[in-house]
Formats: structure tokens, C-alpha cells, sequence
């Protein structure tokens, strides 16, 4: 039984062979061919994601492309639109009002219409440049720089006309058309109406300048990296005008009496003379502001005040450097310090002491000043019918009036004269309508560059005006500095035709300090004939033989702190420097005679801290503008 179920069960078994052969078609059927399939169209499957994928990138691309261009479109009618509020900028005065964009309510309108202008293609541009396109490609390693910086380009510009610029024209609008009464003194309410949104754009400017700052400087798109540093620039100029009228009207209100009537003293200063803060002081007048009302009280000169002295103890550096030529007791020597507050305590406590009165402050300004104000502010007439003009202002008062006027009463009179004419037209141009914005954008642009300072003696606007150029302020600290300051030591009005260069050129690091020369370059331009004799005349009294237009000057350069001096030469001859510091500054004096015609070369050698910074140059205003040149710094090695 076993046995035939064994061999039934053997019999029923098919044969090995013809099991295979009936096998490996069904296997082929059904399981060679469903793989290959498989494998097809598992290989389709993740093909067509990396088409998608590639068809993605290659859409990203595209999109990139063509927003890049036309967010490059929106950006330059951004500029072009910024272009046209530079030239109506409210900061720039205008050469004459008279042949300027209509009056200044219509000037104000087309700033207002450049900057909606401006603001409409920032914005395009900057929603051209968001998304999933620009996101991943900006933060790409390597490749994603200029991506990065296009997209923070179209931002910043939107933020700079919408936060910056539309609320700084949108308050001159309204200090313009909130008016006086009588329209002959400044809103000061209004003023401090307009403080907030002022405070507000300057934080802005300054976030927006940080964040420029921030992007990538030198990527693989050169034209990126140069609209990065145009964009740069613009903001250098448009952050200090934002951060300069948020501090105007802080100050201006209490300074122009909103809470009570203030004096000031101002005092013109002649460059045919220098000092330190620019010239020799001469006519000078009593300023009352009195609730936004500005009013003359008194119109006098340096021989009024020569008899005059400031009871004020400026500390040991300062006696120790301009001792010997009292300062404090002589009203012509009073501001030989660049540091003007020196010069403007002063000058308070000599008129105080000749008069009685006390003021609140001190404004210092020269005839480069007067020119720029009275471009704005037309032509002031003198009793004899002539006009000083903007072309004719510095000529007249530093050089002409000598021969006009040899006599020194008449020459006096006549400069009072010139300062009574002037003062009262800027008065008027300041409080009228017609005129007011063409005024003030002159007076901000004499107030940068340094030609009118300011000084109060109330300590929370004097803080507030140490921060600013028109303070002018000797800078503490350790920031690097090339200053060099003249001062005339011959009496004579040499200083009209005086020429200075000066280049900083940083050397090599020995134990720690930095190699710096200095090269120094006089040149008078006098003519050897021809002069007034009030002009070249010497009251030094010289012990050696001179010739008419022989001048003869102080040179002092302030260094940076902690520096040192190595060595110096005049013409190539080693020259003795005296030694002094003011503010923590060293000073190296030393007293040069410079012919007519002549150029003295004084060369300083320097041991410096090191630092990779350029230094801050001062810049002393005189007739003619001081020629520096900084060759760039590196950090030390090692």
C-alpha cells in the first residue's frame, strides 16, 4: 500500500524538465517582463520630477531675469525721480530766487511730486524682487550675492522714500503753509509739531544707511556692487540732512525764543586775517530772538571790544598754547583755538563784561557765508546805493574795501556799514514767505560745510550742538585726525591770497605704532606791488629784513591722540616743532615766514596708534578751501 501510494504519488509528479519547460515562459510573462516595465516606469517617475525640477529652476531663472530688468526700470525712474528733488532739493540753495522753480510753495510742490514718484517705483521695484524666485536665489552659497544685494537695494530705496524722504518734504510742506499772522516771524509751534515725524525719519535714515552698509560689498556682478555704493552715497548726503532737521527743531523753538527771549552775539570774521576757527574778529551784532520774532539791537566792531576781556578759565592746555597771545584780553586773538566754543565763551563773557548784558549764545560766520546766504536771500544795499552781492561780498570785505577806503575810521565805518546792509536783508529773507525756503536750504548748506558755528550757553542744546559740524568742535577721542590749523602772526590781510595743501600718508607699523607723514604746503600768492598798505603792513616788528606781501603765520597740526613726533623739516632742513595739546589732541607748532611768491614745505614725521581707519580731516575755513589728500590706511600686520 505505502509502495503504490509512493509510486502512484511518483507517477503523478511531472518531470523535472518538462516542469521548467513549462515554467520559464510563465516566469517570462509573468514576472521578466511586468520588472522591465517596472524599472520603466519607476525610471519615468524619477525623471519627471528632475524635468519639473530643472523646469522649475530654468522658470526661476527666467522670472529672475526678466523681474531683475524691469525692477532695474523702476529703480532708475527712481533715480531719475530723486534726480529732480536734488535739483529742487530744499537743502540747495537756489543761484538766484529769482529765476528759481517759482516761488517756494511751488518748489516744495515738485518735491513733493518727485518724491510720490520716486516712492511708486521704489515700491515696484521691491515687490519685483520678493517671492520663491529671489528668496532661494539670494541665499544661494557663493552665486547668491548680487541676488542678495539687488533685492536689498530695491528694499532700502523703498524704505528711503517711504520713511525717509516723504516725511521730510511732507513737513516743509507744512511748516510753509502753516503761516503767521503777520508773516514776519518763524512758527515755532508748528516746528514743534513736526519734531516727532523728524526724529522718526532720521531713525530710519540711519537703519537704512546700517542695512546698505550691510550687503554684500564685492560679489560677481560688478554693476550689483556699483549700485550698492551709488545707493551708499546717496544716503551719506540724505541721512545728515535727515538727522541735521530733527535736531533743528529740537533746538530751534527754545533757541529762537519759545520760552522766553534770547540774545545772541554774531560775529563776523574776516579770512584776510586767519584764526583758528577762520578769521580775525571784526564787526559784530546783538541778535534778539523773541517768540520766532528776530530783531537787531546792536551793530559794532573790534575796536568797540578791544578794550574788552572774557573773566573765562579754559584749563591749562589751552593757556599753555595760546597764552602768550591772550586771548581772553585781546579781542582780535580771541579765537585762535579751532575749537569754537572756546572762542564763543569769549566772546560772552567780553561783551558781558563791556556791556552787561548777558547772551545766550554766539554765532561765528565769514564773508564765504554771507555769499551763500545772500544767493538766496538777493542783494543787500549799502546808504550809498551800491549792492553786496553774492559774486562781490568776499572781494569787497577782504580785499577791495583796503583801497576803497584807506583811512582806518572810514574803513571801519564802512564795514559796519557792509554788516548792518547784510544782517537786516538776511533778517527779512528769514521770515519772508517768498524767500524762506530758498533761505534756510542756503543757511543749512553754510552750516555743513563749517563757515557758520554756533554756540549756546544753555548746556542741553550745547550737548546737542557738540555732535554737530556747526558746532565746530575740536573732535576728543581716539578717532584719527589731520588738522591743520594757521594763524596769522604779521597783522597783515595776506591771508586773501594764502594756498594750503596737506597730504596724510601712512607708512609701515614698528612696535606697535604707525609710521604717518605729513606733508604740509604754504604758498602766498600776493602780489609783490600794488597792495594798500593796510594790507601788508607787519606789526610783529621782525628782526630780519622783509618786503611788502611778506606774511607770516603760526602752523599748528593736530594729530591724532597718543601720537608722537619723530621728526620734522622746513624745505628739507630739519625744523624744531613746539609741543602743546588741546582736547586730548597733540599739537606741533611752528612759526613760519612765508614770502610773497614763496612756497614752504613743512614735512612731519608721526608715530600713530594703528588702525585701519582714514583720519578726519579739518578743515579750517578760509578764502580758499584747504587742498587734502589721504592716501589709504591698512591695518597693521601681526
Amino acid at each position: 500500500m505505502s509502495e503504490s501510494r509512493r509510486g502512484s504519488s511518483r507517477v503523478q509528479e511531472p518531470p523535472l524538465g518538462a516542469e521548467r519547460a513549462r515554467r520559464i515562459p510563465h516566469r517570462w510573462k509573468e514576472r521578466v517582463l511586468p520588472v522591465a516595465i517596472v524599472r520603466r516606469l519607476r525610471d519615468r517617475r524619477v525623471r519627471m520630477p528632475l524635468y519639473a525640477a530643472a523646469g522649475l529652476l530654468l522658470a526661476g531663472a527666467a522670472w529672475i531675469a526678466v523681474t531683475g530688468v524691469l525692477a532695474r526700470d523702476e529703480l532708475l525712474a527712481a533715480q531719475r525721480s530723486l534726480e529732480t528733488l536734488r535739483r529742487q532739493d530744499l537743502a540747495q540753495p537756489a543761484a538766484d530766487p529769482a529765476t528759481a522753480a517759482g516761488p517756494p510753495v511751488t518748489r516744495t510742490a515738485t518735491a513733493q511730486d518727485a518724491v510720490r514718484s520716486a516712492a511708486g517705483h521704489a515700491a515696484r521695484a521691491h515687490r519685483l524682487t520678493t517671492g520663491p524666485a529671489w528668496f532661494p536665489a539670494a541665499h544661494l552659497p557663493v552665486l547668491g550675492g548680487p541676488f542678495r544685494t539687488v533685492r536689498g537695494i530695491a528694499e532700502a530705496s523703498d524704505r528711503l522714500t517711504h520713511d525717509v524722504l516723504t516725511p521730510l518734504v511732507r513737513t516743509f510742506a507744512e511748516l510753509e503753509s502753516t503761516g503767521t499772522d503777520d508773516g514776519r516771524h518763524l512758527n515755532l509751534s508748528a516746528l514743534r509739531r513736526v519734531a516727532p515725524l523728524l526724529e522718526q525719519a532720521s531713525r530710519s535714515g540711519s537703519r537704512v544707511r546700517a542695512d546698505v552698509d550691510a550687503l554684500p560689498h564685492g560679489t560677481w556682478l560688478p554693476a550689483t556692487d556699483r549700485a550698492r555704493t551709488q545707493l551708499a552715497r546717496q544716503l551719506d548726503r540724505i541721512a545728515p540732512l535727515t538727522h541735521d532737521a530733527a535736531a533743528a527743531a529740537r533746538l530751534m523753538p527754545s533757541m529762537l525764543g519759545a520760552d522766553g527771549p534770547r540774545r545772541y552775539l554774531a560775529v563776523f570774521e574776516n579770512t584776510a586775517e586767519a584764526r583758528g576757527t577762520g578769521g580775525l574778529p571784526g564787526a559784530f551784532a546783538v541778535l534778539r530772538a523773541d517768540r520766532g520774532r528776530l530783531s537787531f539791537e546792536h551793530f559794532g566792531n573790534d575796536t568797540e571790544l578791544s578794550e574788552a576781556y572774557a573773566d573765562v578759565d579754559l584749563g591749562a592746555e589751552f593757556d599753555g598754547l595760546y597764552g602768550p597771545s591772550a586771548p581772553t584780553r585781546t579781542w582780535v586773538n580771541s579765537n585762535m583755538s579751532p575749537h569754537f566754543p572756546y572762542a564763543a565763551r569769549i566772546w560772552a563773557a567780553a561783551w558781558q563784561r563791556h556791556s552787561g548784558q548777558r547772551v545766550d549764545g554766539a554765532f561765528g560766520l565769514d564773508p564765504g557765508a554771507v555769499s551763500g546766504l545772500l544767493a538766496a536771500s538777493g542783494p543787500a544795499r549799502l546808504p550809498d546805493g551800491s549792492a553786496v552781492t553774492a559774486r562781490n561780498v568776499v572781494d569787497l570785505s577782504e580785499r577791495a574795501s583796503y583801497a576803497l577806503h584807506p583811512d582806518f575810521r572810514q574803513r571801519k565805518s564802512y564795514f559796519l556799514d557792509v554788516a548792518r546792509a547784510v544782517a537786516i536783508r538776511l533778517l527779512g529773507a528769514s521770515t519772508d514767505p517768498a524767500r524762506r525756503t530758498a533761505f534756510f536750504s542756503a543757511l543749512h548748506r553754510q552750516l555743513g560745510e563749517g563757515r557758520i558755528k554756533v554756540w549756546s550757553g544753555h548746556s542741553a542744546e550745547q550737548r546737542e550742538l557738540l555732535a554737530r559740524s556747526f558746532g565746530g568742535a575740536l573732535p576728543e577721542g581716539s578717532a584719527p585726525l589731520a588738522g591743520l590749523v594757521v594763524n596769522n602772526a604779521a597783522g597783515t590781510k595776506l591771508d586773501y591770497y594764502l594756498d594750503r595743501r596737506l597730504v596724510w600718508a601712512p607708512g609701515r607699523c614698528v612696535d606697535g605704532q604707525r609710521e604717518v607723514t605729513v606733508t604740509v604746503r604754504l604758498t602766498n600768492r600776493a602780489p609783490v606791488s600794488g597792495l594798500p598798505p593796510y594790507v601788508v603792513q607787519r606789526v610783529d616788528a621782525p628782526p630780519y629784513d622783509t618786503r611788502p606781501g611778506d606774511n607770516r603765520l603760526l602752523v599748528s597740526y593736530y594729530a591724532s591722540a597718543e601720537a608722537t613726533l619723530s621728526g620734522a623739516t622746513l624745505d628739507g632742513r630739519p625744523a624744531q616743532l613746539s609741543h602743546g595739546a588741546e582736547r586730548g589732541r597733540p599739537v606741533f607748532t611752528l612759526d613760519v615766514e612765508l614770502p610773497a611768491g614763496a612756497t614752504r614745505t613743512l614735512v612731519l614725521h608721526l608715530l600713530e596708534p594703528p588702525g585701519d581707519r582714514s583720519p578726519l580731516v579739518l578743515r579750517q575755513p578760509l578764502v580758499h578751501p584747504l587742498r587734502a589728500r589721504v592716501l589709504p590706511n591698512g591695518p597693521c600686520a601681526g
